[in-house]
């Protein structure tokens, strides 16, 4: 059997990058993934799945060497984040204000992952087992022994980077805690009559907001988009049974005003569900991402949180190579939860606390909710510490 310092099992965004962040610390890795990302080429559709890449995202893309391909395929830079309920409560963030060119980048997913597995395929340090799938997960004393279907392999570290059913955490036996909010989102690429946009916005009802992210190129009716609709099940599984053009009608009907003229391309929905794993680490296995916590994505944080993991664990490995420990120490290891458990149980506690009290309905909530917009933008030391710290937060700095 082949022995690998690490074995990180998920290809994805996030397991992609802990993969090619390990290798640069020079450690055997084996990367193991069912689907290849499909090449790009210009003429393609925009992605349904698209995430807000923050800054603190671009820098670790950037350190890995895939940021400048990024570019050069698809993102669409914002400068600007305009949240509201009522019209006059209507509260902007700009990059200006923490001193910032833009707040971050709207990027198509499968575009970070193909981005990144170029930069793996020119590591010698790293081998990639595609497509391939783990079939089961033993761990002994100083190793883990891992059965894929196509072969066996042994690990002094085996990463769970395997999305919100994470095989690896269910054969480690690692129990979650969570539950599911009862709604789902539909994702809903469009093209717009506004060339683009250097914003994105969120308008919350008490069914749910409804947000627009700005895509990059240009459009026969000027630029491109993608929307997100939060509202109950039922009626999310009404709207994604309907034509393009049906839809259309139902968003032009649904949506604010500002919107503008649009044309539905394409239209895809997933439930909205909280997990938290009960422990990152057990032995010899570590969880990230959405193997460890999957979030409400209102904010967008999700794979911002699983790019904090990677930049946690590259961190705590690092310093232990550099300080002549034995790297993958359980004491060593242990680290990686203690700097990242805290910050992703706030962030989901914080999209949990506004996911409820935007959605109470409550007309003294209402006016409380309202006048706390209202007060962020208007009133000069709210404006200049909370909300431009709560800001910078969010874009990872």
């Amino acid at each position: 059997m082949e022995h690998f310092d690490c074995v990180v099992i998920g290809g994805g965004m996030v397991g992609a990058a802990s993969a090619l962040s390990l290798a640069q610390l020079g450690l055997q890795v084996a990367l193991v993934e069912q689907n290849q990302p499909k090449n790009y080429a210009v003429e393609q559709a925009l992605d349904l799945r698209v995430s807000a890449i923050s800054l603190a995202s671009e820098n670790l893309l950037n350190q890995l060497g895939a940021w400048q391909q990024i570019k050069q395929w698809r993102a669409c830079p914002y400068k600007r984040l305009g949240v509201w309920e009522h019209e006059s409560a209507y509260t902007e963030f700009n990059a200006q204000d923490i001193k910032q060119t833009h707040l971050g980048h709207i990027v198509e997913n499968r575009l970070i992952q193909l981005a990144i597995w170029q930069e793996i395929s020119a590591m010698s340090n790293i081998r990639t087992f595609c497509p391939d799938s783990l079939v089961s997960l033993t761990q002994e004393h100083d190793k883990a022994s891992l059965t894929l279907t196509n072969c066996s392999l042994t690990a002094t570290l085996v990463i769970g980077a395997d999305g919100a059913q994470s095989k690896v955490r269910q054969m480690s036996a690692i129990g979650v805690t969570g539950w599911d909010y009862q709604q789902s989102a539909m994702l809903i690429n469009i093209e717009t009559s506004q060339s683009q946009q250097d914003i994105t916005w969120q308008q919350f009802f008490p069914t749910g907001p409804v947000a627009l992210l700005p895509l990059a190129g240009e459009s026969s009716l000027g630029g491109y988009a993608a929307l997100v609709w939060y509202h109950q099940r039922d009626e999310i599984t009404r709207l994604a049974s309907l034509s393009n053009k049906q839809l259309q009608q139902e968003v032009v009907k649904y949506f604010p005003k500002r919107l503008g003229e649009i044309k539905v391309l394409a239209k895809g929905a997933f439930p909205l569900t909280r997990r938290h794993a009960n422990t990152y680490q057990h032995k010899r296995v570590l969880l990230l991402g959405d193997a460890a916590h999957t979030i409400n994505p209102m904010a967008g944080q999700g794979v911002n949180l699983g790019f904090k993991d990677v930049i946690a664990l590259q961190h705590v490995i690092a310093e232990a190579i550099g300080n002549g420990e034995v790297w993958h120490d359980v004491a060593v290891l242990a680290r990686y939860e203690q700097k990242r458990r805290k910050e992703n149980l706030l962030m989901m506690t914080t999209m949990d606390a506004l996911y409820a009290g935007f959605s109470h309905p409550s007309p003294v909530i209402k006016a409380a909710r309202n006048l706390a917009l209202l007060a962020v933008n208007k009133v000069p030391f709210l404006n200049s510490t909370i909300k431009n710290k709560a800001l910078a937060y969010a874009c990872g700095l």
